[in-house]
């Protein structure tokens, strides 16, 4: 019998027994279900999971059609949690099915002792329960379940929360004073009033929801230059969403749109110029005309913590065919006459940058601008690897960095950006380690001792969005990363680049906190980065991968089991490592390039 003809039935009982039992019985018949959507008919509404760990499934079930799987990743315990209003000082009976092994059932902020129960396994259903009193005023709870770290997915199903009902949430106002900033070329920043009762907002572009906010600000970005868009907002609350305040609109600046002097569709390559490998030398006259872009590799520090960034071509004797400083000079002149850019690429695997320091900032500034100036280079390329960018602990927010490393390459990029320019070709080519796995971790992470550098190149594109031309992450010499999808996704074939590019080209959730959400870019701001051949990195991919992965985004065809988030028929090309390894492997990639047909 279930608690609510068990309720009825004591009622009926009180009724033939008298006056006795009436007192007691009137208590017992105000208790009521406080839980929403307990047995998971209605999806996911009521529940909120962390790192996107929670899905609805219809198998295995305890009761209805629909049951919580939730999947424990890295750090991440899967944690599903609904806050519910209670009533101070009263009793309140938890309970749930599970099957898994290691599954919690919990509630906190119960105003005395918090409690919890759990199993350490469940090969079939099994009933969890217990019960808590809540403090004097105690006018909300949060009921949870959650796995355990690094084990298999758990379910979930029917679980309840009985007891007084507390007084209803009231649905927050829409809110008022909503007001557009100044605009930039792809962003406009919002401000609205704080709504009272409300503990969130969703903020609305053309009516569709583009992000999710706690306080009273928030940037649309990831917009086109000379754009009018209208915005508006709404306030949220356990109750759920308020109506949509009154319509803004701004229109986004003119700006210089990055990429300009592009093909639609670009191939970049870098070139070995300061040093030589098992590729050999490779002269810039004789760099083919399939080449978009040429990132001369590398320019690098005279230390890690300097900025004093240096670069010369190879020496003769680690290079016996390089060319003359004025022949690559002039070779570089005939490249840029025939529409391609030159830039300057800084770091790579063995030039560890760290600007800790403002005086470090000034001289990366300074260097940097001198061999610009010195070869006529058209721009610069970001290559930081290994420990050049890393948060300190505590920096958790990607919109608003505090880590000096972080703060002072932003702030050098932008000098850098503002002495050449809206003609300054910008490129980044971080390894996946640093962007997509900010999906599942950034940082330290919110307990500590976690890698510092998981998605430290996050606030550093979010900043200079507004001046990238092109972001080509190394899908290569990668781990295998988890996707928008929530499963784990290995290079070497088209299924890691197509989820890989989908995470930039949708945006997500940064740690897997939605108000934390770095937003989507445009596709001509976005190549994917590639190996050459089998000896230029891991996980390089055959040709015919290559276009699985170029037809699933921008055509929407050949995706395999991964569903994208949209079609990017302006997907901006392909970048690889190296110019120098296809020469080696009989120019395969530049060739597949050519011969691809975008549309």
């Amino acid at each position: 019998m279930d608690r609510t003809r068990l309720s009825a039935a004591l009622t009926a009982a009180a009724l033939a027994l008298g006056g006795l039992v009436a007192t007691s019985t009137a208590a017992e018949a105000a208790d009521a279900e406080v839980a929403r959507n307990g047995g998971f008919e209605a999806g996911l509404t009521g529940w909120s999971c962390t790192a996107g760990s929670g899905a609805v499934v219809s198998s295995p079930v305890h009761g209805g059609s629909s049951a919580l799987k939730a999947t424990p990743a890295g750090s991440d315990n899967a944690k599903c949690s609904q806050t519910v209003t209670v009533k101070p000082n009263s009793d309140y009976t938890l309970s749930g099915w599970v099957q898994g092994g290691y599954v919690y059932l919990g509630a906190s902020g119960t105003g005395t002792t918090d409690v919890s129960t759990w199993t350490p396994s469940a090969s079939g259903w099994q009933k969890l329960s217990t019960s808590f009193r809540t403090g004097a005023s105690t006018t909300s709870v949060t009921i949870y379940t959650h796995g355990w770290y690094g084990t298999a997915a758990y379910h979930a199903d029917d679980v309840s929360l009985f007891g007084p009902g507390g007084d209803p949430v009231q649905l927050p106002a829409a809110p008022t004073g909503l007001t557009a900033g100044s605009p930039g070329s792809t962003s406009v920043p919002l401000s609205w009033s704080p709504v009272s009762g409300a503990t969130g907002y969703n903020v609305y572009r053309g009516g569709a929801k583009v992000t999710s906010v706690t306080g009273t600000s928030a940037t649309v970005t990831g917009l086109s230059p000379s754009t009018t868009y209208s915005f508006q907002v709404t306030a949220t609350n356990s109750a759920g969403e308020s109506p949509k305040s009154a319509v803004v609109g701004a229109t986004t600046t003119g700006g210089g749109n990055p990429g300009t002097g592009l093909p639609a569709h670009a191939l970049v390559g870098y070139l070995h110029a300061s040093f030589a490998n098992g590729s050999g030398y490779t002269r810039m006259a004789d760099v083919p005309d399939s080449w978009d872009v040429i990132n001369l590799a590398f320019g690098e520090p005279t230390s890690v913590t300097s900025g004093d960034i240096r670069f010369s071509l190879c020496p003769a004797a680690e290079c016996p065919n390089v060319e003359s400083v004025a022949d690559f000079k002039a070779a570089i002149k005939a490249k840029q006459a025939a529409g391609k850019k030159v830039l300057i690429s800084i770091g790579g695997a063995n030039g560890q940058v760290q600007l800790g320091s403002t005086a470090a900032r000034d001289s990366f500034v300074s260097s940097v601008s001198k061999i610009i100036d010195e070869y006529g280079l058209d721009g610069l390329d970001i290559d930081f690897e290994g420990h050049s960018l890393s948060l300190n602990t505590g920096d958790t927010d990607f919109r608003s960095p505090t880590s000096p490393v972080i703060v002072n390459l932003i702030s050098a990029i932008k000098t850098l950006k503002a002495k050449y320019g809206s003609d300054f070709v910008l490129t980044m080519a971080p390894e996946t380690f640093f962007v997509q796995l900010g999906y599942q971790y950034y940082g330290s992470g919110p307990w500590g001792g976690q890698d510092p550098r998981a998605g430290s190149y996050l606030p550093v594109i979010h900043a200079l969005r507004d001046d990238l031309t092109l972001l080509h992450v190394q899908d290569y010499n990668s781990g295998s990363i988890m996707g928008l999808d929530n499963q784990y996704h290995s290079m070497g074939g088209a299924d890691f680049h197509i989820a890989m590019t989908d995470m930039l080209l949708t945006g997500f959730p940064v740690a897997g906190d939605q108000s934390k959400f770095f937003p989507a870019l445009r596709p001509e701001q976005v190549a994917i980065g590639l190996p050459a051949s089998t000896q230029a990195g891991n996980g390089h991919t055959s040709p015919a991968e290559v276009n699985k992965a170029l037809d699933c985004l921008t055509k929407k065809v050949s995706c395999g089991s991964y569903a994208t988030h949209g079609t990017w028929p302006a997907l901006r090309g392909l970048m690889t490592w190296s110019i120098n390894w296809d020469r080696f492997n009989q120019w395969e990639f530049s060739k597949n390039f050519d011969a691809y047909r975008w549309s």
